[in-house]
């Protein structure tokens, strides 16, 4: 069962449970097994056999090579099982088993993260839309901002204190998803409890990520960034029109200042009328990181120490835009970079709320994964809707917000200002490459996939690769991201859903559509169901290769071995440069989710398999077209189910 699939499970079950207004003023709720209960005794990520590992690295690279490219890259590959990647193997498992705190993947995995020198916006960050509150009065930016916000805070507060619901998949909540299971499990010591719920088929996962949601920034450095978390920090960052303005919204005694005082803060952010700065500092954000290492360390030598403390610190950045969102595409492109001004890409994540009340986060990739950000959306979606804190009617307290907030001044030199102005116009010119084009395909969803007993993940990357062979006439890598948080300290695992049994299914239906009928075709899309379930469930059980191949090549590298042939085969290179890049999530919170291209010559793919529909938005730089390529999905989508509804169809 993909992690991804545990995930949705898992916030379902707590959705139909419902609000629980137990501490509603400062907690979601108060669960009586501890938030970490699980953690201590979560397995630990599996290194898979190298032979494994190889076995499923050449599958991989199958459908995308001719026959004499493969010939080289398996001869490679044995080559590297028997000799240095064998040695690399045996090192990377007696390391991994000298650090049975975390998992083998943690370490290399952050620094692959916080190494990497390209701007984070569009390279790296992601965004998931919310959807819009079921009362539509509630759709209005102040009233909207003030209640996430005060969720938010009440999301925090309750995981630091230990009251949040652990994070579990319950195969069985008949059994798992009760009070009396709960009642007993609380009672097993932590080192156990894991196995508690294993016993009755329920899956905690890890929740180490959970921790830097909260006042936490990736700091630029030279040549590796740094993670910076200050838990004591009190106060909220608002971006506003380019302008940085800050509030305590947790009071001296830790608790959470009154919601009609919040309101009244933001609404004098709202209404104050300060011109946009002629230098706005966001842009430094979305720089080469060694670019902004070193504007930021003059940023400190020239006097504006105490204010970036105040923004790495805040308990997050709240981004107010002033203009209303006019259709899904402009929602993607706001979420996904906005103006560059109005953001501050480094913090943990951006919660952002446009002029008409739509919502949204942007949120940094090197501190965690979709896990923790899902979780967190769920809740604030939850609360917010179910259990507001203010309603059209409250009105904001008479308190003086002109002494309470603090707008943040920056003194900016020539070099600064220079700095400044040309992160704009790299922003500028990368926003202006960027296309993103959407589509919704209404003639069926994971109901009538279930029905016919297809994965409705397979058909949606199956429809990806039959579009690009229709497209570009060749089957190219692709990339799925799968969570392993089902393990400590479980970041991702990829699913390589290009395979030899897609590559058939496509060039049936795309090349040879009158040689095959419609029980043929049928077989074929069984078939690549039946696979893809395979892959994933390999990945999610922390046994898919890519992980365990770049945890080798780390090693490597970090103790001075010459790279091995086999990281050097063009075939290597070729399937880690992810032409498709996909991830998917379905949420009563979100709306969709998005995320730049990885290369440039790619395709970001994020997509919705609904109950009787399939949403999908793609982004892509002027080297592809993705529109075309939307179009081609639709194509395939619609080919997919009428074959599948038994439908004769047409080139």
């Amino acid at each position: 069962m993909a992690a991804r699939q545990l995930l949705r499970r898992a916030a379902a079950a707590r959705w139909r449970r419902g609000y629980s207004s137990a501490g509603a003023a400062e907690y979601l709720h108060r669960s009586i097994v501890p938030t970490m209960h699980y953690q201590k005794s979560l397995p630990r990520l599996p290194v898979p056999k190298l032979e494994d590992t190889i076995r499923r690295y050449l599958n991989a690279q199958k459908p995308l090579l001719n026959d004499d490219q493969f010939r080289k890259t398996e001869e490679l590959a044995h080559h590297f099982e028997k000799g240095i990647g064998r040695e690399l193997h045996e090192q990377l498992v007696a390391q991994d088993n000298q650090n049975k705190h975390t998992s083998y993947i943690t370490g290399p995995w952050f620094d692959m993260y916080l190494k990497a020198r390209e701007p984070v916006v569009l390279n790296f960050n992601a965004f998931m839309s919310f959807n819009p509150d079921p009362k539509s009065e509630y759709n209005d930016q102040l009233i909207r901002a003030t209640n996430m916000t005060v969720s938010a805070i009440r999301f925090m507060k309750t995981f630091r204190a230990g009251y949040l619901e652990p994070e579990v998949f319950h195969l069985n909540p008949e059994k798992s998803d009760t009070q009396i299971f709960k009642k007993i499990i609380r009672f097993v010591p932590s080192s156990l409890s894991w196995f508690g719920a294993y016993m009755v088929n329920a899956y905690p996962l890890d929740m180490s990520q959970y921790f830097r949601l909260f006042n936490s920034t990736r700091l630029p450095k030279l040549n590796r960034d740094e993670l910076y978390t200050d838990e004591k920090a009190k106060h909220l960052l608002v971006l506003r029109n380019g302008n940085f303005y800050v509030f305590d919204v947790i009071d001296r005694d830790g608790n959470m200042l009154k919601p009609s005082e919040i309101q009244a803060h933001l609404k004098y952010i709202l209404s104050d009328n300060s011109p946009a700065p002629a230098f706005p500092l966001g842009y430094l954000s979305s720089e080469n990181r060694d670019t902004w290492a070193l504007l930021r360390k003059n940023l400190l030598d020239n006097g504006n120490e105490e204010a970036l403390q105040k923004v790495d610190s805040a308990v997050f950045c709240l981004s107010l835009d002033d203009f209303p969102i006019k259709d899904f595409v402009h929602l993607s492109h706001t979420m996904l970079h906005g103006d560059g001004a109005n953001r501050w890409y480094d913090k943990s994540f951006n919660l952002i709320i446009t002029k008409d009340g739509t919502a949204g986060i942007n949120f940094e990739h090197s501190w965690g994964d979709g896990v923790a950000v899902l979780r967190f959306q769920n809740e604030v979606f939850k609360d917010s809707t179910k259990a507001p804190a203010i309603s059209p009617q409250s009105q904001p307290a008479s308190v003086d917000s002109s002494r309470a907030v603090q707008k943040l001044d920056f003194k900016l030199n020539d070099a600064l200002k220079a700095g400044i102005t040309k992160a704009k116009q790299k922003f500028d010119a990368s926003v202006e490459a960027l296309s993103v084009n959407m589509i919704q395909f209404h003639e069926g969803g994971k109901d009538l996939l279930k029905q016919k007993k297809v994965s409705p993940d397979a058909v949606a990357q199956l429809a990806f690769q039959m579009a690009f062979l229709r497209q570009y006439n060749q089957t190219v890598a692709t990339y799925e991201s799968c969570s392993t948080a089902a393990f400590k300290h479980g970041r991702t695992e990829t699913i390589r859903p290009a395979s030899i049994h897609t590559k058939k299914c496509s060039e049936a239906f795309v090349r040879e559509l009158s040689k095959h009928s419609t029980e043929e075709l049928q077989k074929l899309i069984v078939e690549c169901s039946k696979y893809h379930g395979r892959l994933t469930k390999e990945a999610a059980m922390g046994q898919g290769f890519d992980r365990h191949l770049f945890g080798l090549r780390y090693l490597a590298l970090s103790k001075g071995i010459a790279l091995p042939d086999f990281y050097q085969d063009q075939a290597y290179a070729r399937l880690n440069h992810n032409i498709i890049s996909t991830s998917t999530l379905v949420s009563p919170a979100v709306q969709l989710g998005g995320f730049g291209p990885v290369v440039s010559d790619g395709f970001g793919v994020g997509y919705q398999v609904h109950d009787d529909w399939v949403g999908c938005n793609v982004s892509s730089y002027p080297t592809r077209n993705g529109k075309e390529f939307l179009q081609c999905i639709y194509k395939s989508l619609e080919d997919i189910f009428n074959v599948l509804k038994g439908k004769k169809i047409s080139s």
